[in-house]
């Protein structure tokens, strides 16, 4: 086949829309609309209607471009010079405004999605995003509150979706919202990017905890294992992506209610759980060295276990059912005869205070006997006294 030749113009054309990821239709299309401003602006005295009876053919080949008014050929001696200075701006403008459009469309299909990205600054309160082919922003809402971010950080990001702005269509990235962590256990887990295992329910506060409910399609493979991974290794590569301090629970999702209700409240233990299935409420009992665990610090761990099963948790301390609770008792006098083992003067000294109610009556009696001693002594001089 013989080799085509382009005009400087086709290989420019076709430039241009591989770099901007546009059809070419679209550049000459914007071309055309460049021209008739052009012309509009240093010869149209019609106003609209004018440009309206208008029409523009341009040669994709040589850029070559015409006039036609009626069919009649109107196009200005050395108009395409003039054209291109004038209309070099507006050309640029519909360049860019169709390059958006078509990132927009590519990232709508992208939406609900991890990307990778790249803090670029700072809009105020909002971190504007470099995405790759595009900027994204993300607003205070969307911001993780355990994370400080910094210039030319790079994180993974979650597309929430695009937004309408009085400065155009934006796209929206978060590193608060769940479907971060389940696009990161899709990346980390295999099992879950094929489907062998599917995270049930999400629950998250951003920068604290998350609890995931998983739940196996698949007979012999096991979930909560399966996300774990070998020593940790899945989950703890999930945490480090979500800034290393957020705590991430696996749970097994179950159909019991009250099988489900005791797995979400983990790490506590011991669990008697009521439900009332009107008004889809349940009330946990808890023991005492457990209810700082159920609820967790400021309640975080039952309000996130209430968001991943869909019940009403009242957490209430368990009674003492057996108050008398001698096991104690005896310990305690086998820690004493331990004690006194090894000093065996201390019992004497316990049964001392019981002797003491026998010896006070002791000197009661002693001191009439120490008085009658001493009028003995007093009288036998005097019988003395007389034999002399």
């Amino acid at each position: 086949m013989p080799a085509t030749v382009r005009s400087e113009f086709s290989l420019a054309l076709n430039q241009v829309a591989t770099e901007r990821g546009i059809d070419p239709a679209v550049v000459l299309e914007t071309i055309k609309a460049a021209i008739l401003a052009a012309y509009r602006k240093d010869y149209g005295d019609g106003g609209e209607l004018e440009l309206e009876q208008l029409t523009v053919e341009l040669n994709g080949d040589n850029g070559e471009a015409k006039l036609f008014k009626d069919g009649k050929d109107i196009t200005p001696p050395g108009f395409g010079r003039i054209a291109a200075q004038t209309a070099k701006q507006v050309i640029l403008q519909r360049i860019r405004e169709a390059e958006k459009q078509a990132v927009l469309a590519d990232f709508q299909t992208k939406v609900g999605m991890i990307v990778p990205g790249m803090v670029l600054r700072f809009d105020g309160p909002n971190v504007i995003v470099d995405i790759g082919r595009t900027q994204a922003v993300m607003p205070v809402s969307e911001q993780s509150q355990g994370e400080r971010y910094h210039l030319n950080q790079r994180l993974t990001f979650y597309i929430d979706g695009i937004r309408e702005t009085p400065r155009g269509n934006e796209i929206i990235v978060s590193r608060a919202h769940k479907g971060l962590v389940e696009g990161l256990f899709k990346r980390e887990v295999p099992e879950v990017a094929q489907g062998a295992v599917e995270l049930r329910v999400v629950a998250r506060e951003a920068g604290g905890r998350t609890k995931v409910a998983v739940f196996s399609t698949q007979s012999g493979v096991d979930p909560v294992g399966s996300c774990v991974g070998q020593k940790g290794v899945r989950v703890q590569g999930v945490i480090s992506e979500l800034g290393g301090n957020e705590k991430v629970d696996i749970i097994q999702f179950s159909d019991d209610a009250k099988q489900f209700i005791t797995a979400a409240l983990a790490p506590a233990k011991d669990l008697d759980v009521i439900l009332d299935e009107a008004k889809k409420s349940a009330q946990v009992k808890v023991p005492e060295d457990q209810l700082s665990l159920a609820i967790g610090r400021d309640g975080q761990n039952v309000r996130l276990a209430a968001k991943l099963t869909g019940w009403k948790i009242d957490i209430q301390g368990k009674p003492v059912v057996n108050p008398v609770t001698p096991p104690a008792a005896p310990v305690i006098p086998e820690v004493k005869e331990e004690g006194t083992s090894e000093k065996k003067e201390e019992p004497a000294a316990a049964e001392a205070p019981v002797q003491d109610t026998a010896v006070t009556p002791a000197p009661v009696a002693e001191v009439p006997a120490q008085e009658e001693a001493k009028t003995e002594e007093v009288i036998t001089p005097a019988p003395e006294v007389k034999n002399e």
